[in-house]
C-alpha cells in the first residue's frame, strides 16, 4: 500500500487523484489532504478516504473546519503545514497540486525527506526551477511530471537515449480564444475564459489556457525536467487535444503520446510509474477520429506566451517575477477587475521595472515574488 499526500485535494488536479485512489483503494491511500479553503468538500474526503492528517491552510477556513470536523485524523492549520506534513513517515509519495508559488517549498521539502514526488504545480519549477532541480540532484528524486504535456513528454522519452533528442513538439490546444485578434480578447469576460473546448481545469489553469500563458509555463517546465534548450522546444497548437505532446529524435522519428483529454491518465501514471493500470478515464475511438491540425501559435495576438518565452530564455529570477505578475494579474480579471489583455500588460511592465538576477536561495525568490505582486497591484490599481 503506498501512502499519498495530496496537496490541493479539493481541486481540480486533487479530486481527480482522489478518482484514482479510489479506483485502485487496494494499492493507494491518502494518508494527507491538504486545502485552502473548501472545508466542506475536504470533510466529504476526509469522510470516505480516512486521512491520517488534513491540512487547511487559510487561518479562518481552518478555525471553522475544527468546529465541524468529528473525525480522528491530525488537523493542521497554516500555509507553513504543507512543509511539515510532506515529511511524515506515513508518506511515500507527495503529489502536489497547490496553486502558485504557494507549491515551491513543500516540493523542496519533499525531495529533502527522501519522498516520491508527483509534480503538478507548473509555478514551482517556473519560479524555482533551479533550487528544485538542484535538490532532486542530490536526493536522487525522479520528479514524476503530472501536466499532460510533460507526462506524454516523459512517457516518450521512457527507454530513449536523451542525447538522441532532436526536439520537444509541446502541443496547445490553442484555449476558448484560438483564431481571435488581440481587439477581440480585449473584449471577452470571464465567463467566455471558463469555456476551455476540451480540459476540465480549475479557474486559474483554465484563464492561463485562455492567454496561452500556460503554455510559456509548460516551456520553462520542460526546459528543467528534461534539461532541453529552449532552442528546442517548439510550441504547437493541437486543437483537438489527442495528440498531448511529442519528441523528436535526431533520427527523424517522432514518438506522440495520444489519449483522450482526461487528466487521470497523467495523474495515474504519475502514482503508478513504471507501471500501468486500468484507469477511470475513456478510450480513444479512433473512427470518430475525423482530424488532427497543426497550427502555429498567434504570438502577437497571446502576448502571455511571447513573454513566458522571453523570461524562460532571459532565465535568473525573470520566470518568478514573471509567475508573480501573471498570478496577481489573473486575481484581478476572474475579479472583472481588468481586461483580458491588461494581464499580459501588466506582466510586461513587471518584468521590465524588477529585472532580472542570478537565483540565490529561496527567502530571496520569495522577496522578489512579493515585490513583484505588489508593483502589479499598484499597476493595475493605476489601470
Amino acid at each position: 500500500m503506498k501512502e499519498i499526500a495530496v496537496l490541493g485535494s479539493t481541486g481540480s488536479i486533487g479530486t481527480q487523484t482522489m478518482d484514482v485512489i479510489r479506483l485502485h483503494s487496494d494499492l493507494f491511500h491518502a494518508s494527507v489532504i491538504a486545502a485552502h479553503k473548501s472545508i466542506d468538500k475536504l470533510r466529504e474526503q476526509a469522510a470516505e478516504f480516512h486521512p491520517h492528517a488534513i491540512v487547511i491552510t487559510d487561518e479562518e477556513a481552518g478555525k471553522k473546519f475544527l468546529e465541524i470536523y468529528d473525525g480522528d485524523a491530525d488537523v493542521l492549520i497554516g500555509e507553513a503545514a504543507l512543509s511539515e506534513v510532506v515529511k511524515r513517515d506515513d508518506v511515500d509519495l507527495v503529489l502536489v497540486a497547490v496553486v502558485g508559488i504557494t507549491g515551491l517549498l513543500p516540493t523542496l521539502e519533499a525531495i529533502r525527506a527522501g519522498k516520491e514526488l508527483a509534480l503538478a504545480n507548473k509555478e514551482t519549477l517556473v519560479a524555482g526551477g533551479a533550487l528544485v532541480l538542484e535538490e532532486a540532484k542530490k536526493h536522487h528524486t525522479l520528479i514524476r511530471p503530472v501536466d499532460s504535456e510533460h507526462s506524454a513528454i516523459f512517457q516518450s522519452m521512457i527507454g530513449q537515449d536523451q542525447k538522441g533528442i532532436h526536439k520537444i513538439l509541446l502541443t496547445a490546444s490553442g484555449g476558448p480564444f484560438r483564431g481571435r485578434t488581440r481587439e477581440e480578447l480585449a473584449q471577452v469576460t470571464v465567463a467566455d475564459a471558463m469555456k476551455h473546448p476540451t480540459w476540465n481545469m480549475g479557474m486559474k489553469v483554465t484563464l492561463d489556457s485562455a492567454t496561452m500563458f500556460n503554455k510559456g509555463l509548460e516551456v520553462i517546465e520542460a526546459h528543467w525536467l528534461f534539461g532541453v534548450d529552449y532552442q528546442d522546444i517548439e510550441v504547437i497548437v493541437q486543437p483537438q487535444s489527442l495528440i498531448h505532446s511529442m519528441v523528436e529524435y535526431v533520427d527523424g522519428s517522432v514518438k506522440a503520446h495520444l489519449g483522450v483529454a482526461d487528466m487521470r491518465i497523467p495523474i495515474q501514471f504519475a502514482l503508478s510509474y513504471p507501471h500501468r493500470w486500468e484507469s477511470p478515464a475513456t478510450q480513444v475511438d479512433f473512427t470518430q477520429m475525423t482530424s488532427l491540425e497543426f497550427l502555429d501559435p498567434d504570438l502577437d495576438a497571446f502576448r502571455c506566451l511571447t513573454l513566458a518565452l522571453e523570461a524562460g530564455r532571459a532565465g535568473g529570477t525573470l520566470p518568478c517575477v514573471m509567475n508573480a505578475a501573471n498570478e496577481v494579474a489573473v486575481a484581478a480579471f476572474l475579479a472583472d477587475a481588468c481586461r483580458l489583455t491588461d494581464i499580459d500588460a501588466t506582466v510586461e511592465q513587471v518584468m521590465e521595472q524588477v529585472g532580472s538576477e542570478p537565483v540565490e536561495s529561496l527567502e530571496q525568490l520569495e522577496e522578489i515574488d512579493a515585490r513583484s505582486r505588489a508593483l502589479a497591484s499598484d499597476i493595475l490599481t493605476r489601470g
